[in-house]
């Protein structure tokens, strides 16, 4: 190992580079010695202090001290007597460009003698591979502990894509072809995962999945967030204690999620309306509802029975784009922004139906409606505009009035 410390004027930013091309930089939580450039240390000095912002907000708590960091993009440009002190265990992992987190550097005297902290981070520049070790060394520092790996390694896979108002999912491309692919790996094997072996790079990527869900979902991020807090206050907990009672609706957006999963899909626009009644649709009294369009399934706040037929009618206007044309619940020409609908039973949907401004429907399947407005899954942040739907049996009371038509379709 290495044991040449950090220079003491070094400012906030600053750096000090010797002939070989590393140098060290400082910032209020991080000490890095590096091979990068110095406007690439800089920015990555930058993402980190937002990361670790986020990640204090989150935990509530502040990072105890600041965070040794060694990075290494090319390892030619170290000189060979910093190199030869590097441990095996760490020439490794810079081999195969990843990171490793010592979480506790009085073993390795020189480490801490560097950065005089008790978590030093080994990593290259690849993969979020700094962030995501960040929130190893964070976790130790602040809370003396990391909680069990699947969360572990599942909210620091989550560190390496934090930024600040960035919820959509953005993840590597050869991660997300992967996902995509499937089959989806069940939640119970993925709290319930193998420790005796080293995980796997499928394993983070599913562990990824559950953290981001549950961080990003309002149905469960405040009861994940404490129970996350709990792990690393040092609490006995589970997770099937905790979730256990909503595990069918757990289940079903967990599914839903990787089924829809791609570049910028939210899942909190599209987390499901648990508390939502659909009571039968008797009578000929209509039914009212409104729907966002940058929302997933909402409820129409009605169960429709199958071979039943239904009256409807749909006012107002909504956009599917910040900067496209408004249309009515018919839609445009190829679809986008036209009303659909979905039946909801059992933790299971039917086939999508189209409908449109006015008209009548007969569901193929029983259960709860749910409407949303047509447009691609990662795709509905940009949307904006609602409807007013009414519906009610069809041949019973006061027709429905016809929607004024205030724009036309392209």
């Amino acid at each position: 190992m290495y044991s040449m410390p950090l220079p003491a004027q070094t400012k906030s930013n600053g750096s000090k580079k010797d002939a070989t091309g590393v140098a060290d930089y400082r910032s209020k939580s991080f000490l890095i010695r590096t091979d990068l450039s110095p406007d690439e240390a800089k920015d990555l000095l930058k993402r980190l202090e937002t990361m670790i912002s986020l990640v204090e907000k989150y935990f509530e708590r502040k990072l105890a001290s600041p965070i040794g960091m060694i990075v290494v993009n090319d390892l030619q440009a170290w000189p060979s007597e910093m190199v030869k002190q590097f441990e095996p265990s760490t020439l490794e992992v810079i081999e195969k460009r990843s990171g490793l987190t010592i979480l506790d550097s009085k073993k390795f005297g020189a480490i801490g003698q560097l950065f005089g902290t008790k978590a030093v981070i080994y990593a290259t520049p690849t993969w979020g591979s700094p962030q995501h070790e960040s929130i190893h060394a964070y976790c130790f520092l602040t809370f003396g502990r990391v909680g069990p790996r699947w969360y572990s390694e599942g909210m620091a896979e989550i560190g390496q894509y934090w930024a600040d108002k960035k919820l959509g999912v953005d993840l590597h491309i050869s991660i997300l072809k992967y996902l995509q692919a499937g089959p989806p790996r069940e939640l119970i094997d993925i709290v319930d995962s193998d420790t005796s072996s080293p995980p796997s790079r499928e394993d983070h990527r599913w562990w990824w999945c559950l953290c981001h869900m549950m961080t990003n979902n309002p149905n469960y991020a405040a009861q994940f967030k404490s129970f996350g807090q709990g792990l690393m206050n040092g609490k006995e907990t589970s997770f099937a204690s905790v979730f256990g009672p909503v595990a069918k609706e757990l289940s079903f957006e967990y599914q839903f999620f990787l089924s829809h999963i791609d570049q910028g899909y939210r899942v909190d626009l599209c987390a499901w309306d648990w508390k939502a009644k659909a009571p039968p649709c008797k009578g000929g009294s209509p039914f009212s509802s409104k729907i966002d369009a940058n929302r997933g399934w909402q409820p129409a706040r009605i169960s429709v029975e199958a071979g039943q037929s239904y009256d409807y009618s749909i006012s107002g206007t909504w956009k599917t784009s910040s900067d496209g044309k408004a249309v009515d619940a018919n839609g445009a020409n190829e679809g986008a922004g036209c009303l659909v609908g979905v039946t909801f039973d059992d933790y299971k949907l039917s086939e999508p139906f189209r409908l449109g401004t006015y008209g009548t429907f007969t569901p193929a399947q029983s259960g709860a409606l749910m409407l949303r407005c047509e447009d691609k899954w990662n795709e509905l942040a940009d949307n904006s505009g609602k409807m007013q739907v009414r519906i009610k049996i069809t041949g019973k009371g006061n027709p429905l009035p016809t929607p004024e038509i205030t724009t036309s379709p392209n």
